[in-house]
Formats: C-alpha cells, sequence, structure tokens
C-alpha cells in the first residue's frame, strides 16, 4: 500500500506557523538588542555588523587572553570578560572595602565610537581651542588651567595668556597620524623579565610615564624617549623630570591641572623641553584602567599609525601593581586594567607585549577585520546619537587628519562661530552634553574650515 500524504492544507499552516515563529524570534533579537537606547533605529546591515564585532571579539579574547573569557552581554553591544574562578584578587577598594571581582562589563559600541573620535582628535590644549569655545578664557581657562590669585577668573585674557605662554600653543603642535610605529612603555615591574630594550628603540617614536627612569634600565626599556606624560606629582618635580633626559628634547605633557605657579617654575628652572598641557577626555572611558598610562595611551592613539604597549602588567599570576625602577605600589584595580586592555587589543587599537606575549612576530588571533571595526563604528555612532553619526568620513568635519609637514600649523578660521554652531548642535544631543567640566573636549568641538 502506498504511504499515505498529509493533506496540502494541513502543511501551509505548519509552514506559515514555523515562518511566523522565525520572524517573532528575529524582532525580539532585534528588540533586546537595542533596548538599552531608546529609540535609536538601526538598518539590518547595522546590526549584523554589532553581532560580528560581538562575535569576533569574544572569539579574540578567548585566544589571547591568557585564560581570560569574553561572553556576550545584555544586547548587541555588550560583552563580559571573566577571569578563571581560582584567580586571586587582592585589591580591595579603599572607599568600600569590597575586594575586587572576578568579570567585568564592556560596552563595545561606546568603546568602538570614543576611541575612533580620539584618534581623529587634538589632545594638545591650545589658545585656538580655549578661544574658540563660549567664554572660554573666563570659565573654562579659570576652572581648568590657571587659578591665580591676581587672574581675576581670567577676566584679564592677555594675563592669563601671559601666565600660560609656555605651555599653551597657539594651535596643535600634533595632529592625527603624525607619527608611524609608536610604543607606549609603563612602569610595571614585569619589564625587567624580559629584555625589550632594544625592541622598544626600534619603534619611530617611544612614550614614558612620570620618572620612570631609563639609565641602568637600558637593556629592558630602551634609550629612545620622544614624550613622557606627568601626572601632578611628577609635573611639581619638573626639575627631578628632565634630569631623565640626556637629549633634553623629550616632550612633556601634563596631564593634569596646571597654576600659573607651575609657569613661573618653568620660567626659573633651565627647562628646553618642550611642555605642553594634555586636552584629552573626560571620563569617557570610565574608572577601568585610569591613570597616566592609559593617558599615554590615549595620547599616542591621536597622532600615531600604530600603537604598542609594554610594561602594563597584564600577564595572569599576579596580585598588585609593581614598578620595575622601586617597591611595589598600590593604587589602582589590576584586574579590571588587564580586562580593558586586553579589550583594547582585541579591537585593534594596539598590540600587547608582555613576557608570556614576548614574540614581537605575535598575531593576534581572531582579531575583527578592518570591516567590522567600520561597520561598527558607523552603528554605533547611530546608536549613541555622535555628531555626523554613520559618516563614510568619519569626523572629517570636525578635525584634521592629514599628515602635514613639521613645524607647520593647521590654518583654521571662524572657530568662534563653528564653536558656537555645535554648541547649540549638542544641545540635542541629551544623552552626550557638550563636555565643558574641566578637563574634557575634543578639537571636535570645533569645526575646521
Amino acid at each position: 500500500m502506498a504511504p499515505r500524504v498529509a493533506p496540502p492544507m494541513r502543511v501551509l499552516p505548519l509552514a506559515l506557523a514555523a515562518a511566523i515563529f522565525s520572524g517573532v524570534t528575529a524582532i525580539f533579537i532585534y528588540l533586546s538588542g537595542i533596548s538599552s537606547y531608546g529609540s535609536a533605529r538601526l538598518s539590518e546591515a547595522d546590526l549584523e555588523a554589532l553581532a560580528a564585532l560581538q562575535g569576533s571579539f569574544s572569539k579574540c579574547v578567548d585566544a589571547n587572553g591568557l585564560g581570560l573569557k569574553a561572553v556576550s552581554g545584555k544586547d548587541y553591544c555588550r560583552v563580559v570578560i571573566q577571569y578563571p574562578s581560582d584567580t586571586v584578587s587582592n585589591w580591595t577598594d579603599p572607599n568600600t572595602g569590597e575586594v575586587e571581582g572576578l568579570s567585568f562589563e564592556f560596552n563595545l559600541c561606546e568603546a568602538v565610537a570614543s576611541w575612533e573620535q580620539v584618534r581623529n582628535s587634538t589632545t594638545v590644549l591650545t589658545k585656538e581651542y580655549i578661544g574658540a569655545l563660549p567664554n572660554g578664557w573666563e570659565e573654562y581657562a579659570w576652572r581648568r588651567i590657571n587659578k591665580g590669585v591676581l587672574l581675576n577668573n581670567c577676566q584679564n585674557r592677555t594675563l592669563c595668556m601671559e601666565k600660560l605662554s609656555l605651555v599653551l600653543p597657539e594651535t596643535s603642535p600634533y595632529v592625527p597620524r603624525q607619527f608611524g610605529r609608536c610604543a607606549v612603555v609603563g612602569n610595571s615591574g614585569d619589564l625587567l623579565k624580559t629584555k625589550f630594550g632594544d625592541e622598544i628603540d626600534s619603534y619611530d617614536v617611544v612614550f614614558r610615564e612620570n620618572g620612570a627612569p631609563i639609565q641602568n634600565y637600558t637593556e629592558y626599556v630602551g634609550t629612545k624617549s620622544t614624550f613622557r606624560l606627568l601626572n601632578r606629582g611628577s609635573a611639581k618635580a619638573l626639575d627631578k623630570v628632565v634630569e631623565l633626559d640626556e637629549t633634553k628634547q623629550e616632550v612633556l605633557i601634563v596631564k593634569t591641572t596646571i597654576h600659573d605657579i607651575m609657569n613661573k617654575m618653568i620660567r626659573e628652572l633651565p627647562i628646553t623641553n618642550p611642555v605642553y598641557l594634555m586636552l584629552g577626555t573626560s571620563s569617557s572611558f570610565g574608572s577601568s584602567a585610569k591613570g597616566t598610562g592609559l593617558k599615554a595611551l590615549e595620547f599616542a592613539l591621536s597622532i600615531c599609525d600604530s600603537v604598542d604597549m609594554y610594561g602594563f602588567t597584564v600577564d595572569p599570576g599576579y596580585k598588585e601593581w609593581t614598578r620595575y625602577f622601586s617597591e611595589a605600589r598600590k593604587g589602582h584595580t589590576p584586574l579590571h586594567g588587564r580586562a580593558y586592555y586586553q579589550m583594547m587589543e582585541c579591537l585593534g587599537l594596539l598590540k600587547i607585549h608582555s613576557p608570556m606575549r614576548g614574540d614581537p612576530g605575535r598575531v593576534v588571533k581572531w582579531l575583527p577585520s578592518k570591516d567590522i571595526i567600520e561597520a561598527s563604528r558607523v552603528a554605533s555612532e547611530r546608536l549613541l546619537r555622535r555628531p555626523g553619526a554613520g559618516s563614510d568620513n568619519p569626523l572629517r568635519t570636525c578635525t584634521r587628519i592629514r599628515k602635514r609637514e613639521k613645524g607647520k600649523a593647521p590654518n583654521r578660521s571662524g572657530l568662534r562661530d563653528a564653536a558656537m554652531k555645535h554648541l547649540e548642535y549638542m544641545k540635542g544631543a541629551t544623552r552626550y552634553p557638550l563636555d565643558r567640566r574641566a578637563g574634557g573636549g575634543y578639537l571636535c568641538m570645533i569645526n575646521d574650515r
């Protein structure tokens, strides 16, 4: 007997039900993927880009994180980086007394969009920048850099500019992609485990931090030093810092507030090194990995084609921060910091070098492709409603990224009008208002003409 065949009218409802279920599932995934971002509208291509970034990123962390694992979070943007359960966490929050955890959530969309902005922005504070801000000298300069009893909130602009003349150039001396291969050297005691000296000296530009010495450690940290990032304590000891550089050409970048007394000290000391203030970001990157190390990476990413990092204590097994030239020192969240730097590597921002990653030819496995990074950057800017979101030519309307001849400053005009227009534009972006707090801001707030 021939087998019985189901009537066509019964097959059709089953197929229709399956199609409806599939469609509802897709809609649910779509809605859950953007639920945290209000009414932002993304195309199917945007969502595919974010999903591809999340997938490649997780594989990259698993393959390169030396025990770290990355799992998808509650939407397309979020991932959680986890440490093995047997990891020892010794850092305790001095305010709450809580021990640092073993898992950390990161927002890839905000990271991609924010770091792309850094890569197309200047991070040196200039007279031009302050002058272009509404009430820049009366408000911003007073709060940010130039407090003094006789300055009267910088209403006397000429006096304020005179006080800051040695640390505040008219226009930025550095532009994005101005330098090629760059190395940022931290202060970790791990540097004494591997002789990276010759390798570090092979870079076009080398960044160092605070009072880290070179002499007596050259086989581990190299001899070249182009830029040195300084925190408040190091900036107050400029006479000691400049002695670390025998060439007297090392550029000193002060990452914190500076007062008119600082300019007086610079005038009185025999300093020939250029000294600038770092504009940089405010709190875009949260509390993770904060400190001079992250600021050095930020500065390098703003002016270099590629960035490699050394001496950041990013291998498993350590229990506290160490320094190669002095006793151990606590202060930052070590596990959170290590996870954040691994995130940066797996977003293609930098390459990590460490005792356990000492092969200079090491390839970062499962690194998201440039196409995925670019597509996810476009989607992230739309999602976060950043200025110029989704442009194929990111930030070109508000920054200058082309290389220029050394010593030639970019020509700009109409800065105050552009700043005012941008301020009005940013008032509509309630999620990301114009940051005019101390230390915040990008050149992106000022449109080039």
